[in-house]
Formats: structure tokens, sequence, C-alpha cells
């Protein structure tokens, strides 16, 4: 594996369990016992009616993008060889927003809100994955 040179991600404290779930390639997000509200990303308490009792589920990986934008001058030099990539929010059918890089696009101006698309798992790392997306078949 090539060394890795861009931030990474703190991958300890509550999220942890989402992130050894990427290792493993399941996008997992947390459900609410107490209202059964879907919650992501990774919370002690649930936000909607503040019980604790969250539970890990497995999201399917696929979802609509609601949001996007495409960077052409990043500020980190360390991402100006991805130029231009897309940064997205995605909403997963599981009923939670995500924010993530859509990947895999001949010319990212093509990409439109609504599009569907599936999560896929980048091994930057022995110890992280991090989840991007791709159009879906």
């Amino acid at each position: 594996m090539a060394e890795y040179t861009k931030p990474l991600p703190v991958t300890k404290g509550v999220a942890s369990t989402f992130w050894e779930g990427l290792r493993e390639e399941k996008f997992l997000y947390q459900r609410c016992r107490g209202c059964g509200r879907s919650v992501f990303y990774p919370r002690v308490v649930c936000p909607q009616c503040m019980s604790d009792d969250l539970v890990w589920e497995e999201s399917s990986g696929f979802g609509n993008v609601y949001s996007y934008t495409v960077v052409y001058r990043p500020v980190d030099p360390r991402f100006k060889p991805d130029a231009p990539y897309v940064v997205a929010l995605i909403d997963l059918d599981e009923g939670i927003r995500v924010m993530g890089n859509v990947v895999g696009l001949d010319d990212p101006e093509n990409l439109r809100m609504g599009q569907r698309v599936q999560v896929e798992y980048h091994h930057v790392t022995d110890e992280v994955t991090l989840p991007m997306f791709r159009v879906a078949e």
C-alpha cells in the first residue's frame, strides 16, 4: 500500500465502531430504540429524543445526491493532484445524510442532484478505510 499523505480522521471514541465497520467494508449508522430515528454522525445520545439506547445497523450503501460542489482549487495542497473532485451530501436509503466524495466520474460537471450513488471503500492505510461514492449502475 502506498503511503497516504492526506489528513486522516480520528478513529477513536464514540465513532470507533463506525470506523471499524468501514475496515470490514460495512457502512454502519446508529438507530435509536427510543424513537426509531436513524442517527448519523455517531453520537452518545439521540438528537431527537435524547435516549442513550442507540444500536448499530448496516446501511445498504445506496442513496441519492442531495447536493454537491466541484472543487477546482483545494485549500490544502495535498489535495491538489485530485482536483477537480466532487464533495457531496448523500441521502442514504436508511434516512441519514452523509458527506463524501463522488469518484469515478469522467466529468464532475455531469453529476446531478438526485442521481443514484453507492458507497465504495478506499483502504488508505492499514487502520483507515474511507467511504466514497460512485454513480450506481
